[in-house]
């Protein structure tokens, strides 16, 4: 593993431990050179899946393009890090496990609604703003009034 401070090739495993949610290794290291520690993550991949974006546009799935999607959504909200990696990591399996080797960016951007909905209400509006492509105050409203709806239904 490239060092991150110096950029050598070859770094020592000190400390490797599960995540709490198992879906990744969490590894502490050392460069044998500098001597820095920094810690990395190993995850599994079952396959590579292909995001199909508007305009036919194809690229490979990126968890962090997800990650930082979902994080700027759910910004100074009092949300774990750690439930917003779970909902990524959920989002990322049901993408590889679906059996497609393509899937639809609009599919993903309803699994993140989805699982926006459960954590947070904000987080959720924040991101159908982007997703849906609000254009004016009104279609925050009305949004947000089909949140509170559904909010006092299940209440």
């Amino acid at each position: 593993m490239r060092c991150p401070f110096c950029a050598h090739d070859d770094s020592q495993v000190k400390d490797s431990r599960p995540t709490e949610d198992s879906t990744s290794i969490r590894r502490r290291r050392q460069c044998s050179s500098c001597g820095a520690r920094f810690t990395t993550f190993e995850r599994v991949q079952l396959r590579e899946v292909t995001v199909i974006k508007s305009g036919d546009r194809r690229q490979p799935f990126d968890r962090g393009k997800l990650e930082q999607s979902i994080s700027l959504a759910c910004r100074k909200r009092d949300i774990a890090h750690e439930r917003i990696d779970q909902l990524v990591s959920g989002i990322q399996r049901q993408v590889e496990t679906a059996g497609e080797a393509e899937i639809a960016s609009q599919r993903i951007g309803e699994m993140v609604m989805d699982g926006l909905r459960q954590i947070d209400s904000v987080a959720y509006i924040r991101f159908a703003s982007v997703y849906r492509d609000f254009s004016e105050a009104r279609d925050f409203e009305e949004f947000a009034s089909t949140v509170q709806e559904a909010a006092n239904e299940r209440a």
